[in-house]
């Protein structure tokens, strides 16, 4: 059953996964029991909807409100405005809605930065409909100084290494801690420094030890105890090596940052669109191997498309 057919959950604090692809829509056959839809993840609690990106998920999210006690003020967190992570938005049935407020944040350096890179998307000859015709009550977040509040859900963000300005969040809600970083390589600092190596002397290793001891702590640090951790794992340790640069972990890295971080559960997210079913399955099972053979307590899962979890 998709996830636009599945009934809608209200009450307790919940995270609903609408989207879990990376780059494009995956609409085939032999990735829909994963899901096919770009990024997008729910995050509810005390009738406040926080949407985390709009990929293509955000269009069965839209559709399956039915607004009957449900909350009609959204905010949408961009974690950076590539394709895959704002094509839904144009889609979105409560942008349509008199009665709906739309609150957006993401990079951008400022409210009016963050406005113009979403109506430039919407604007001809890419779409005939522009923000301008929207009947919500739509406003941009100004640039907080690292923390702001949407009613219970506190929220922070940190810069992550994916092309362009690309924010990780982390979200407090119900007494848990979320971390949402759908695009984010791992290790890349660590990995280009031993690819060079040899080409310093004895004092620049030095140098470039602490750059490779404090680029590792800035990683976990986001990560630190996380109760639920939602990251880029987007490619298995042979794509990885002829797309490294690229923004995207190898899940192999996220579930050893997972483990190293002391997160206690961990979604892989942002799969990459030409694997199946059947190949994130044996990512999954590998994953899992990694947990077991460092003795680890993470509860390590596949984000789905359509699953929820609820937080209390």
């Amino acid at each position: 059953m998709g996830a636009s057919q599945k009934k809608y959950p209200t009450g307790e604090a919940h995270i609903r996964f609408w989207g879990v692809r990376g780059s494009y829509a995956a609409p085939y056959s032999s990735q829909l029991g994963v899901g096919g839809n770009t990024s997008c993840v729910e995050i509810q609690a005390d009738s406040h909807l926080l949407v985390c990106d709009a990929g293509t998920g955000l269009i069965p999210l839209g559709k399956a409100l039915d607004f009957k006690g449900l909350p009609n003020k959204f905010m949408i967190l961009f974690s950076h405005y590539h394709w895959d992570h704002i094509c839904g938005l144009p889609f979105f049935e409560p942008a349509f809605r008199s009665d709906c407020e739309l609150l957006f944040f993401g990079p951008g350096g400022s409210k009016k930065a963050v406005e113009k890179t979403i109506s430039q998307m919407m604007k001809a000859p890419y779409f005939p409909v522009e923000p301008a015709v929207w009947m919500a009550n739509v406003r941009f977040v100004e640039m907080p100084n690292n923390h702001f509040q949407f009613g219970p859900i506190g929220i922070s963000y940190q810069n992550v290494h994916h092309p362009g300005v690309t924010f990780a969040y982390r979200i407090h809600v119900d007494g848990k801690v979320i971390v949402y970083a759908p695009d984010n390589e791992f290790t890349f600092l660590s990995r280009s420094i031993e690819q060079r190596y040899s080409e310093f002397d004895a004092r620049e290793h030095g140098l470039l030890e602490q750059m490779k001891s404090e680029a590792r702590n800035r990683e976990l640090g986001l990560l630190r105890g996380a109760d639920i951790l939602i990251h880029d794992a987007q490619y298995t340790p042979e794509d990885y090596e002829s797309k490294r640069g690229w923004g995207h972990s190898c899940y192999v890295d996220t579930v050893n940052a997972a483990i190293d971080a002391e997160v206690k559960t961990l979604y892989l997210f942002h799969h990459d669109p030409t694997y199946t079913d059947e190949v994130i399955e044996s990512i999954h099972n590998h994953a899992l191997q990694i947990v077991h053979e460092r003795d680890s307590p993470l509860r390590c899962e596949i984000a789905r498309e359509g699953e929820t979890v609820r937080l209390s």
